[in-house]
């Protein structure tokens, strides 16, 4: 009788989550249980449509911007490059996806050429303007589009920082702009299998 009591007192529970293996002395910020941020629908320069889903079992990090930038994007690129030679054969476990706010100009065809310059396994996503800005909504990436100039370029202000996700698409982390490749790598090392 007492088994049964507890049989039926565990099956009204539900699904039972996965531990999350806390983190310690993290530059980023931990948002782990962060309730935004919690999948995209875009797409690669390929044409093939990408979920956060098709990047399980490696640790993500996904970045918003834009490729005309002329510091924050490249310096991020470029600082995530780096942290990638750091953790040496664990690169392979890590996705580092790039999202551009400013889809008039970022053709798949320029993000094809930016985005891997910094590192061949990086990837660039893209969507139509009215989606790019659903997106940026629901992972709180504030961006704006700066007047035309005489020449026709313009600018792009735009959150500069990156959600890291573990390898069960849980997004954990909310990497502040600027960090060293070495704190990036630190971090990420946490979350790697």
């Amino acid at each position: 009788m007492r088994k049964l009591w507890l049989l039926l007192a565990l099956a009204g529970c539900g699904p039972v989550e996965p531990t999350v293996m806390p983190l310690k002395n993290t530059v980023a910020e931990d948002i782990t249980g962060a309730q935004y941020a919690k999948n995209f629908n875009l797409t690669d320069p390929g044409g093939r449509k990408r979920t956060l889903a098709d990047f399980h079992g490696k640790v993500v990090a996904v970045f918003f911007g834009y490729t005309h930038c002329p510091d924050v994007c490249p310096t991020t690129l470029y600082d995530f490059s780096q942290a990638m030679t750091l953790l040496g054969k664990d690169a392979n476990k890590v996705q580092v996806l790039f999202v551009t706010l400013d889809p008039e100009r970022d053709t798949p065809q320029k993000l094809a050429q930016f985005v891997p310059a910094f590192n061949p396994a990086f990837l660039g996503l893209y969507a139509d303007p009215a989606r790019t800005a659903q997106i940026a909504k629901d992972y709180q990436v504030y961006y704006r589009k700066q007047p035309v100039d005489k020449s026709g370029n313009y600018s792009i202000d735009h959150s500069a920082f990156t959600y890291v996700y573990d390898a069960d698409g849980r997004v954990r982390l909310r990497m502040p702009y600027g960090e060293a490749p070495a704190d990036i790598t630190s971090d990420i090392r946490q979350l790697i299998r």
